[in-house]
């Protein structure tokens, strides 16, 4: 695998990592046909966990079989594949190696009454599976956001420890968000910089509207001139909330959209300076020609070509 220049200027952002976490994070940015363009398409399917299986996998149901994402991942020439346990488990053998993998360490479900996820997933685990990284999401802004981060940080601690890279999903929600301020441009970009502190390799949020849900931020918003007037200026500015940039953040698919929306959101990923999407129920709820079809939409704009 010759890694490119582009590549290469992107793992000198992480100046404390061992060879064998470089090489991890090398591995899912040379994968797939963004390989090595620095911007990344990622599938994640934790979403029977999050939301059940029928909301997930009923509008397409050949993905109840494991292995449907896998070969999407692959066929679509995605850069990573990014699971709970059981799901990789399903396929490591027959995918080895196919794809760099993402072991998603916690989750949650539909069925609690509480703004948390439980560690369903180690390091070993990553390891025994091949993996490339481990995922975990923390809920800036939630009661228990304060352990989320205690685990994040012992997850992440030995994940780097063997070598592994981190993703970290920075999802803000809590007695003091409401939905518009979960995606507020303040909050997503907090979030983003609250991942980054913790040491996050890749950073995954949503998408910024224009509100500002802070009153204490509100005021430097009006008084800094902090453009978040269109979707890529705030993409822009949720970026350089990670560290100006030195950091990777892509970003979520989110609820069911039309295909021009998908894109629309796509190229004001790319023009804000994002490195790319995580985009899950948007495409494996679709049939898998029209999935495929898409993703090779969103990489084509990714590269520059749509």
């Amino acid at each position: 695998m010759r890694i490119t220049r582009r590549v290469k200027d992107i793992l000198s952002y992480y100046e404390s990592d061992t060879p064998g976490t470089k090489a991890n994070l090398a591995r899912i940015l040379m994968a797939g046909r963004l390989g090595g363009t620095g911007k990344l398409v990622i599938l994640p399917v934790d979403q029977g966990f999050e939301h059940g299986p029928a909301r997930s996998f009923a509008p397409n149901p050949p993905a109840y079989d494991p292995h449907y994402h896998f070969e999407l991942a692959i066929e679509a020439g995605l850069s990573a594949y990014a699971a709970p346990l059981g799901m990789l488990e399903a396929g490591a053998d027959t995918y080895a190696g196919a794809i760099p993998l993402i072991l998603k360490a916690n989750s949650s479900n539909s069925l609690s009454t509480v703004k948390d996820q439980a560690v369903t997933a180690s390091v070993a685990d990553a390891l025994r599976l091949g993996c490339s990284a481990i995922g975990f999401t923390i809920y800036p802004g939630s009661e228990d956001q304060f352990e989320m981060m205690e685990e994040l940080r012992e997850l992440a601690e030995e994940a780097k420890s063997v070598g592994l890279a981190v993703v970290v999903w920075s999802y803000p929600r809590g007695p003091m968000l409401d939905k518009a301020g979960e995606t507020a441009v303040d909050i997503c970009a907090y979030a983003a910089h609250m991942a980054a502190l913790l040491g996050a390799h890749i950073i995954k949020v949503k998408p910024p509207t224009e509100h500002v849900a802070l009153e204490a931020a509100k005021k430097v918003y009006e008084k800094e001139p902090i453009d978040i007037a269109t979707l890529a200026k705030r993409i822009e500015h949720v970026v350089q909330a990670a560290f100006a940039g030195r950091r990777l953040v892509v970003f979520s698919g989110g609820e069911a959209k039309d295909e021009e929306g998908i894109y629309a959101e796509c190229r004001a990923i790319r023009d804000g300076g994002g490195a790319g999407s995580i985009i899950g129920r948007n495409t494996f709820q679709r049939p898998k020609e029209k999935a495929l079809a898409m993703l090779g939409r969103i990489i084509e704009i990714y590269q520059g070509k749509a």
